[in-house]
């Protein structure tokens, strides 16, 4: 067959593999692929407004606020007003949210195990090498929109 020949079509395999897996999960831990990188973002940055974590994780800005929402709902993240403009919130992750995160983590740890299940630990680090020249090139050559920088 020619395309198991074709790397965008092997991509977009792994790739819709990948959700799959991503998706099941943490729908099985009550969250979503975008919970997850808000949360971390948050964790490794500190607070931030909902536009800078929007930039920071690739996330769109009507699914940041809708997941903040939700993140909000379960006491996961706290909004407060900026003090240098009163109109933005600035975001912060509760002590709730760094124990789910921590949870996520493990949960996130098991799904890279099983997408890589078939792969020794040298493939594995070969193919995370060659999958960041293609994003970093990507990244590189697109319109900063398309590659959620």
């Amino acid at each position: 067959m020619r395309l198991k020949c074709a790397p965008s079509w092997l991509i977009n395999q792994a790739s819709a593999h990948s959700h799959r897996l991503v998706t099941e999960r943490f729908a099985a831990a009550d969250a979503r692929g975008y919970h997850y990188r808000l949360l971390a973002a948050l964790a490794e940055f500190g607070p931030a407004s909902q536009a800078e974590l929007g930039r920071r994780t690739g996330v769109d800005r009507s699914d940041v606020v809708a997941a903040l929402n939700e993140l909000a709902g379960k006491k996961l993240i706290e909004r407060s007003p900026d003090p240098t403009d009163r109109r933005r919130n600035i975001i912060t992750i509760t002590p709730e949210g760094g124990h789910h995160l921590s949870h996520l983590d493990g949960v996130l740890a098991q799904i890279q195990e099983d997408l890589c299940a078939p792969l020794s630990h040298t493939e594995r680090e070969e193919l995370i090498r060659l999958l960041t020249r293609i994003v970093d090139h990507a990244r590189a050559r697109a319109p900063e929109s398309l590659l959620g920088k």
